[in-house]
């Protein structure tokens, strides 16, 4: 991890990295929907799929069949972001597709010269952009694994968002992550920082949720999310369609939580903006 660091201003552009070590935390369900929920407020939003399995990508529409430049050609081939960028049924969330060849990026990459920072440099002219219209968000929807496509998330990222399910074990999942951010901060992106926790899967009928919830708000403070994302049997059902929730069912408790979400975002980084200025 000796690749320099970017020295320049980070843009209006915000970059999240979607990220959870652990699998089913309703990570790329949270990437998906509040990408959308996002653009359904008036933001101009790219979700970038970085996992193998392409679930974010099967969730927003686009089969594997028309997957023509993917995340894998930006990364390994140096395919520019704006030719890989298709859009959704969603105007204003448009996405980088991923396939079954990302697995291998780490074994192709092993001894290329800034293999952490390929991400990073591709996102550079959405960054250096000056004309109006561009994005505002970037979301990338990470592997659930700390391996070189999560480093090159993070060292790309302006923030990491975590997802985390309301379960019994969720912050003992945090402590490999956490070390990650902070030896990706110490050597790659000394901007990286925790945007916020979003809880997941959260059951108000069950006493294991609220107590989780304490315990995560009285580690993390003010970085938890005030929205919780519902157990809701439409955010399931949603993905089989090739839809997000607020396509498939928009007055479901799902929706509305993303909605609730995406507002609480663009509140915070509004306010960030504000004390930086």
């Amino acid at each position: 991890m000796s690749d320099p660091v970017d020295p320049r201003p980070y843009s209006k552009l915000r970059v999240l990295s979607v990220s959870n070590q652990k699998g089913g935390v309703g990570k790329t369900t949270t990437t998906i929907n509040l990408g959308t929920a996002l653009a359904a407020v008036g933001e101009r939003v790219l979700i970038v799929d970085l996992d193998p399995q392409g679930n974010a990508s099967t969730g927003l529409g686009v089969p594997r069949g028309q997957r023509k430049t993917t995340v894998y050609d930006v990364i390994v081939g140096g395919a520019a972001i704006a030719g890989a960028a298709v859009p959704t049924a969603l105007p204003g969330l448009e996405l980088i597709t991923s396939d079954p060849d990302l697995s291998g990026v780490e074994l192709e990459l092993a001894q290329a010269p800034g293999r952490s920072f390929r991400l990073r440099d591709a996102l550079r002219p959405l960054r250096d952009a000056t004309e109006p219209g561009g994005y505002t968000y970037v979301l990338i929807d990470c592997p659930p694994s700390l391996n070189l496509l999560t480093v090159n998330a993070m060292a790309a990222a302006d923030a990491v968002l975590v997802p985390l399910q309301c379960e019994f074990f969720a912050l003992e999942g945090l402590t490999q992550l956490m070390r990650t951010v902070d030896l990706v901060r110490g050597n790659l992106n000394p901007r990286l920082e925790i945007q916020g926790v979003v809880l997941t899967m959260y059951d108000r009928r069950n006493s294991l949720s609220d107590q989780v919830a304490q315990d995560v708000r009285s580690h993390f403070g003010d970085k938890v999310y005030e929205t919780m994302i519902p157990r809701n049997v439409r955010v399931s059902e949603a993905p089989s369609f090739g839809k997000p929730v607020l396509v498939y069912d928009l007055k479901c408790a799902g929706s509305q939580a993303y909605l609730k979400l995406a507002r609480e975002v663009v509140g915070r980084e509004r306010a960030r903006r504000a004390q930086a200025a």
